[in-house]
Protein backbone atom coordinates (compact mmCIF):
# COMPACT_ATOMS: atom_id res chain seq x y z
CA UNK A 1 0.00 0.00 0.00
CA UNK A 2 1.20 3.79 -1.05
CA UNK A 3 1.91 5.78 2.21
CA UNK A 4 0.82 9.72 2.28
CA UNK A 5 3.60 12.00 1.36
CA UNK A 6 5.25 13.72 4.42
CA UNK A 7 5.44 16.89 3.25
CA UNK A 8 1.45 17.11 2.76
CA UNK A 9 0.35 20.79 2.87
CA UNK A 10 -0.42 22.46 5.87
CA UNK A 11 -3.41 24.72 7.29
CA UNK A 12 -3.92 27.53 10.18
CA UNK A 13 -6.34 25.86 11.29
CA UNK A 14 -4.05 22.35 12.69
CA UNK A 15 -7.66 20.24 13.25
CA UNK A 16 -8.42 20.99 9.49
CA UNK A 17 -5.37 19.50 8.50
CA UNK A 18 -5.43 16.85 10.64
CA UNK A 19 -9.01 15.50 9.15
CA UNK A 20 -7.94 16.12 5.36
CA UNK A 21 -4.71 14.01 6.10
CA UNK A 22 -6.98 11.51 7.94
CA UNK A 23 -9.26 11.30 4.82
CA UNK A 24 -5.99 10.77 2.86
CA UNK A 25 -5.07 8.06 5.27
CA UNK A 26 -8.19 6.44 4.92
CA UNK A 27 -8.44 6.28 1.33
CA UNK A 28 -4.76 4.70 0.80
CA UNK A 29 -6.04 2.02 3.61
CA UNK A 30 -9.14 1.40 1.30
CA UNK A 31 -6.86 1.36 -1.87
CA UNK A 32 -4.24 -1.51 -0.14
CA UNK A 33 -7.42 -3.58 0.32
CA UNK A 34 -8.55 -3.32 -3.12
CA UNK A 35 -4.79 -4.24 -4.33
CA UNK A 36 -4.98 -7.16 -2.18
CA UNK A 37 -8.51 -8.32 -3.92
CA UNK A 38 -7.34 -8.01 -7.28
CA UNK A 39 -3.69 -9.71 -5.88
CA UNK A 40 -5.60 -12.62 -4.63
CA UNK A 41 -8.12 -12.76 -7.64
CA UNK A 42 -5.57 -13.17 -10.20
CA UNK A 43 -3.86 -15.72 -7.83
CA UNK A 44 -7.02 -18.02 -7.99
CA UNK A 45 -7.14 -17.87 -11.91
CA UNK A 46 -3.67 -19.18 -11.81
CA UNK A 47 -4.47 -21.92 -9.12
CA UNK A 48 -7.83 -22.15 -8.13
CA UNK A 49 -8.08 -22.33 -3.88
CA UNK A 50 -11.54 -21.83 -1.97
CA UNK A 51 -9.99 -19.91 1.10
CA UNK A 52 -9.07 -17.36 -1.34
CA UNK A 53 -12.67 -16.46 -3.00
CA UNK A 54 -13.03 -16.35 1.66
CA UNK A 55 -10.08 -13.88 1.56
CA UNK A 56 -11.62 -12.18 -1.23
CA UNK A 57 -14.92 -11.65 -0.40
CA UNK A 58 -13.70 -10.67 3.28
CA UNK A 59 -11.74 -8.25 1.68
CA UNK A 60 -14.46 -6.41 -0.14
CA UNK A 61 -16.36 -6.60 2.62
CA UNK A 62 -13.85 -4.16 4.42
CA UNK A 63 -13.70 -1.87 0.78
CA UNK A 64 -17.59 -1.37 1.01
CA UNK A 65 -17.08 -0.65 4.67
CA UNK A 66 -14.47 1.71 4.05
CA UNK A 67 -16.49 4.11 0.87
CA UNK A 68 -19.38 3.98 3.56
CA UNK A 69 -17.01 5.95 5.94
CA UNK A 70 -15.20 7.63 3.98
CA UNK A 71 -18.22 9.20 2.31
CA UNK A 72 -19.22 9.78 6.01
CA UNK A 73 -16.34 12.20 6.71
CA UNK A 74 -16.17 13.81 3.23
CA UNK A 75 -20.08 15.00 3.70
CA UNK A 76 -19.28 15.79 7.41
CA UNK A 77 -15.99 18.10 6.01
CA UNK A 78 -17.80 19.46 3.60
CA UNK A 79 -20.48 20.28 5.81
CA UNK A 80 -18.82 21.94 8.54
CA UNK A 81 -15.33 23.18 7.07
CA UNK A 82 -17.09 24.91 3.42
CA UNK A 83 -13.59 24.15 1.73
CA UNK A 84 -12.54 26.40 -1.02
CA UNK A 85 -9.66 26.08 -3.75
CA UNK A 86 -7.38 22.75 -4.05
CA UNK A 87 -9.04 21.72 -0.50
CA UNK A 88 -12.18 21.58 -2.49
CA UNK A 89 -10.58 20.11 -5.30
CA UNK A 90 -8.99 17.29 -3.03
CA UNK A 91 -12.25 16.64 -1.23
CA UNK A 92 -13.91 16.11 -4.68
CA UNK A 93 -10.99 14.13 -5.94
CA UNK A 94 -10.98 11.62 -2.67
CA UNK A 95 -15.01 11.19 -3.45
CA UNK A 96 -14.25 9.91 -6.54
CA UNK A 97 -11.09 8.09 -5.89
CA UNK A 98 -13.37 5.93 -3.35
CA UNK A 99 -16.06 5.32 -5.97
CA UNK A 100 -13.34 3.76 -8.92
CA UNK A 101 -11.90 2.01 -5.33
CA UNK A 102 -14.68 0.29 -4.71
CA UNK A 103 -15.86 -0.65 -8.84
CA UNK A 104 -12.18 -2.33 -9.00
CA UNK A 105 -12.71 -4.09 -6.09
CA UNK A 106 -15.94 -5.47 -7.41
CA UNK A 107 -14.45 -6.49 -10.94
CA UNK A 108 -11.74 -8.85 -8.71
CA UNK A 109 -14.69 -10.08 -7.01
CA UNK A 110 -15.92 -10.96 -10.25
CA UNK A 111 -12.40 -12.54 -11.24
CA UNK A 112 -12.91 -14.96 -8.56
CA UNK A 113 -16.16 -15.61 -9.78
CA UNK A 114 -14.97 -16.99 -12.57
CA UNK A 115 -12.14 -18.84 -11.21
CA UNK A 116 -14.36 -20.71 -9.32
CA UNK A 117 -17.02 -21.68 -12.16
CA UNK A 118 -14.13 -22.79 -13.97
CA UNK A 119 -12.56 -24.98 -11.05
CA UNK A 120 -15.83 -26.19 -10.76
CA UNK A 121 -16.68 -27.31 -14.54
CA UNK A 122 -16.76 -30.76 -15.66
CA UNK A 123 -14.03 -29.73 -18.17
CA UNK A 124 -11.42 -27.35 -16.40
CA UNK A 125 -8.82 -25.66 -18.74
CA UNK A 126 -5.92 -23.69 -18.79
CA UNK A 127 -6.94 -22.03 -21.64
CA UNK A 128 -5.90 -17.95 -21.52
CA UNK A 129 -4.04 -18.58 -18.84
CA UNK A 130 -0.87 -16.87 -19.81
CA UNK A 131 -3.24 -14.10 -21.20
CA UNK A 132 -4.88 -13.75 -17.92
CA UNK A 133 -1.61 -13.47 -15.75
CA UNK A 134 -0.25 -10.77 -18.44
CA UNK A 135 -3.35 -8.28 -17.95
CA UNK A 136 -3.58 -9.07 -14.39
CA UNK A 137 -0.03 -7.99 -13.55
CA UNK A 138 -0.41 -5.29 -15.63
CA UNK A 139 -3.48 -3.44 -14.13
CA UNK A 140 -2.67 -4.89 -10.67
CA UNK A 141 0.44 -2.30 -11.45
CA UNK A 142 -0.81 0.16 -12.51
CA UNK A 143 -3.62 0.11 -9.13
CA UNK A 144 -1.01 0.38 -7.37
CA UNK A 145 0.88 3.05 -8.82
CA UNK A 146 -2.18 5.43 -9.01
CA UNK A 147 -2.09 5.22 -5.69
CA UNK A 148 0.86 5.88 -5.68
CA UNK A 149 0.67 8.96 -7.55
CA UNK A 150 -2.36 10.44 -5.42
CA UNK A 151 0.24 10.03 -1.79
CA UNK A 152 3.21 11.36 -3.39
CA UNK A 153 0.78 13.90 -5.76
CA UNK A 154 2.84 12.94 -8.50
CA UNK A 155 1.18 14.19 -11.75
CA UNK A 156 4.11 12.63 -14.22
CA UNK A 157 3.16 9.14 -12.21
CA UNK A 158 -0.17 9.45 -13.15
CA UNK A 159 0.56 10.39 -16.40
CA UNK A 160 2.68 7.02 -16.50
CA UNK A 161 -0.35 5.36 -15.30
CA UNK A 162 -2.27 6.98 -18.42
CA UNK A 163 0.18 5.61 -20.61
CA UNK A 164 0.11 2.19 -19.99
CA UNK A 165 -3.79 1.90 -20.12
CA UNK A 166 -3.35 2.07 -23.95
CA UNK A 167 -0.94 -0.94 -23.71
CA UNK A 168 -3.59 -3.08 -21.85
CA UNK A 169 -6.12 -2.42 -24.40
CA UNK A 170 -3.86 -3.70 -26.97
CA UNK A 171 -3.31 -6.47 -24.84
CA UNK A 172 -6.75 -7.10 -24.26
CA UNK A 173 -7.70 -6.87 -27.84
CA UNK A 174 -4.78 -9.26 -28.75
CA UNK A 175 -6.29 -12.08 -26.35
CA UNK A 176 -9.76 -11.64 -27.34
CA UNK A 177 -8.54 -12.32 -31.09
CA UNK A 178 -6.65 -15.70 -29.89
CA UNK A 179 -9.50 -16.74 -28.06
CA UNK A 180 -11.86 -16.84 -30.43
CA UNK A 181 -9.20 -18.64 -32.41
CA UNK A 182 -9.04 -20.86 -29.89
CA UNK A 183 -13.23 -21.29 -29.89
CA UNK A 184 -13.14 -21.90 -33.86
CA UNK A 185 -10.57 -24.36 -33.71
CA UNK A 186 -11.80 -26.21 -30.65
CA UNK A 187 -16.06 -25.44 -30.16
CA UNK A 188 -15.32 -27.98 -27.33
CA UNK A 189 -13.40 -25.14 -25.54
CA UNK A 190 -15.87 -22.43 -26.11
CA UNK A 191 -17.62 -22.71 -22.30
CA UNK A 192 -14.28 -22.15 -20.92
CA UNK A 193 -12.85 -19.47 -23.26
CA UNK A 194 -15.66 -17.46 -23.24
CA UNK A 195 -15.46 -17.96 -18.98
CA UNK A 196 -11.68 -16.72 -19.83
CA UNK A 197 -12.72 -13.49 -21.63
CA UNK A 198 -15.30 -12.75 -19.15
CA UNK A 199 -11.97 -12.86 -16.81
CA UNK A 200 -10.40 -10.54 -19.03
CA UNK A 201 -12.67 -7.88 -19.34
CA UNK A 202 -12.84 -7.80 -15.25
CA UNK A 203 -9.52 -7.31 -15.24
CA UNK A 204 -9.43 -4.61 -18.54
CA UNK A 205 -12.18 -2.56 -16.57
CA UNK A 206 -10.00 -2.53 -13.41
CA UNK A 207 -7.43 -0.87 -15.88
CA UNK A 208 -9.60 1.35 -16.80
CA UNK A 209 -10.64 2.28 -12.78
CA UNK A 210 -6.94 2.85 -12.44
CA UNK A 211 -6.78 5.25 -14.99
CA UNK A 212 -9.48 7.65 -13.72
CA UNK A 213 -7.78 7.56 -10.64
CA UNK A 214 -4.36 8.63 -12.53
CA UNK A 215 -6.78 11.14 -13.86
CA UNK A 216 -8.07 12.65 -10.86
CA UNK A 217 -4.75 12.97 -9.69
CA UNK A 218 -3.38 15.01 -12.92
CA UNK A 219 -6.59 17.12 -12.29
CA UNK A 220 -5.44 17.54 -8.07
CA UNK A 221 -1.90 18.41 -8.72
CA UNK A 222 -2.51 20.84 -11.89
CA UNK A 223 -6.08 21.88 -11.87
CA UNK A 224 -6.81 20.20 -15.39
CA UNK A 225 -9.26 18.15 -16.17
CA UNK A 226 -7.90 15.38 -18.88
CA UNK A 227 -10.90 13.41 -19.06
CA UNK A 228 -11.83 12.32 -22.48
CA UNK A 229 -8.20 13.74 -24.02
CA UNK A 230 -5.97 11.22 -26.47
CA UNK A 231 -2.91 10.14 -24.62
CA UNK A 232 -0.90 12.48 -26.58
CA UNK A 233 -3.01 15.49 -25.72
CA UNK A 234 -3.45 14.33 -21.88
CA UNK A 235 1.05 14.62 -21.91
CA UNK A 236 0.72 18.24 -23.56
CA UNK A 237 -1.60 19.35 -20.42
CA UNK A 238 0.63 17.59 -17.75
CA UNK A 239 3.60 19.55 -19.35
CA UNK A 240 2.30 23.03 -19.92
CA UNK A 241 0.47 23.15 -16.83
CA UNK A 242 2.05 24.28 -13.45
CA UNK A 243 1.55 22.66 -10.21
CA UNK A 244 -1.52 24.26 -8.53
CA UNK A 245 -1.22 25.56 -4.96
CA UNK A 246 -4.33 27.59 -4.10
CA UNK A 247 -4.37 27.35 -0.37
Amino acid sequence: MAELRGDFARHTSSEFNDELEALCADLLKMGGLAERQLRLAIECQSEFDSSLVDQIKEAENSVNAWEIKIDETVASVIARRQPTASDLRLILVISKVVRDLERAGDEASKVAEMAQKSAESEKPSAVGHSEVRTIGDQVLKMLGDSLTAFARMDADMALDVARNDKEVDQIYQSALRALSTVMIEDPHQIGNVLNVMWVLRALERVGDHATNIAEHVIYLVKGTDIRHLSVANVEEAVMNAPDVDER
